[in-house]
């Protein structure tokens, strides 16, 4: 009898229902957080360019400690530090939200207060998705990666447009307590969930994270090709963070809730695209589903730079959203497969560090793109998602079908740690 790759399975795994409400949940506050401090620093200090500085502490000091964090998560269990994350989140922003209501938050309090919930941001953001392959059978890996990419849409589509209502409604305050309130939920589901495996090595933290550098950048050909070409992408969606709420504000003439609606149509839009993507096997056309659809996203950005109505500009996030969801299945399958399941936490992190890095670049650099002109931050949005699509076919190698780590994976096993059996619960899982 055949394996069976229907979505129902996924939900049949003993601890993948928790882990997905929870994932849910804090991808949706992290949404939130992101929109409504970029609505808040434009309402109370209307400074675009404190905006882009503010999301740029919100993420990027987590993003250097990403080696760091790999290496806590194969040697002490993920799920405690993803609740770790969670609740640090929830302390930080109720923290704003107070020393906003006292009258005492300056930019001088508020972004330290960032960048210390930016600190733990990558054992949650890794230590979720190095879950997955250790719950999940590798049979069912495009499956739950569509599930993974359809999630992270909802969320991008969700939580903006929770937190552009409520600012539209109440102000960014209560936006950013209903945040922190979404956080605290996402802790309560996911502490302890049982841990499916733990990784024991008597290595120091450091030579873990070093390792685990040296892993992905020098002996991983397929995740540093990865890593370049994805940060590069998110560079130009870091400008596009701070750049749509602007134009929205200012060229359109709309409001917080307008903000919100068109990062909903983003969202939404990878919906269906990755439900399709996950139905088709990914393996050995990673790197052309990629390719294709950066291109596809990196026009619709370039028609935002020239968007004078809202439906214009709701046109260009659908196509961009569309061609986001077989982008993610693709590029999470081929990390799964080309990852050597020993470095998973490590691995993970790094990769995931590297990714997400152009985010933070991108919307620090914002502020004097929008100041020269908001057409000149979308086309050079534009530009670089295009940019990284030339790279795809050259920086990230061919693997033969059938593989799930890299030969280069395998050369570097003699690093790895001693790995402890998981618990008959996960052993039944697959």
């Amino acid at each position: 009898m055949p394996d069976r790759t229907t979505y129902r399975d996924l939900f049949r795994i003993p601890s993948f229902p928790r882990l997905a409400t929870s994932v849910m949940l804090a991808r949706t506050a992290s949404q939130m957080m992101l929109l409504t401090l970029v609505l808040f620093v434009l309402q109370r200090f209307h400074s675009p360019s404190l905006a882009g500085v503010t999301v740029f502490l919100s993420i990027a000091p987590g993003v250097a400690l990403s080696p760091i964090a790999g290496a806590l998560l194969d040697r002490h269990g993920r799920v405690r530090l993803i609740t770790l994350d969670y609740l640090v989140g929830f302390v930080t922003l109720a923290l704003i939200a107070g020393l906003d209501v006292s009258g005492r938050l300056t930019p001088w309090a508020l972004l330290p207060i960032v960048t210390i919930s930016s600190l733990t941001y990558s054992l949650s953001n890794s230590g979720a998705r190095s879950l997955l392959p250790l719950i999940v059978p590798a049979r069912l890996w495009d499956r739950v990666n569509a599930l993974d990419s359809i999630a992270y849409a909802v969320t991008i589509g969700a939580g903006p447009a929770f937190a552009g209502a409520l600012t539209a409604w109440a102000g960014p305050r209560l936006a950013l307590a209903a945040t922190a309130g979404v956080f605290l939920l996402a802790a309560v589901f996911i502490v302890r969930l049982p841990e499916p495996l733990i990784a024991g090595t008597s290595r120091s933290v450091i030579a873990d994270a070093r390792a685990g550098l040296i892993y992905v950048l020098v002996h991983n050909a397929a995740l540093r090709g990865i890593a370049l070409t994805v940060s590069i992408l998110n560079v130009g969606f870091g400008i596009l963070v701070v750049a749509l709420p602007v134009m929205v504000l200012q060229r359109l003439h709309g409001n917080a809730a307008l903000v919100g609606g068109l990062w909903a149509v983003y969202g939404l839009a990878s919906v269906p695209s990755a439900l399709i993507a996950g139905r088709i096997s990914s393996e050995g056309r990673e790197r052309l589903v990629m390719i294709v659809t950066d291109v596809v996203a990196g026009g619709a950005v370039a028609l935002l730079a020239f968007a004078g109505r809202a439906w214009l500009a709701a046109a260009a996030l659908l196509i961009a959203g569309l061609a986001n969801g077989p982008f993610d299945v693709s590029m999470f399958s081929m990390r799964q497969r080309r990852t050597d399941p020993a470095w998973y936490g490590r691995a993970f992190a790094v990769s995931m560090g590297l990714n997400w890095a152009g985010q933070p670049i991108g919307s620090a650099i914002s502020g004097p793109l929008i100041h020269i002109g908001l057409t000149v931050a979308f086309l050079v949005a534009a530009g670089l998602m295009l940019v990284a699509a030339t790279l795809v076919w050259w920086v990230i190698p061919a693997e033969p079908a059938g593989t799930i780590a890299s030969e280069s994976a395998r050369q570097s096993r003699r690093d790895r740690p001693v790995e402890e059996s998981p618990s008959s619960a996960e052993q039944g899982a697959g």
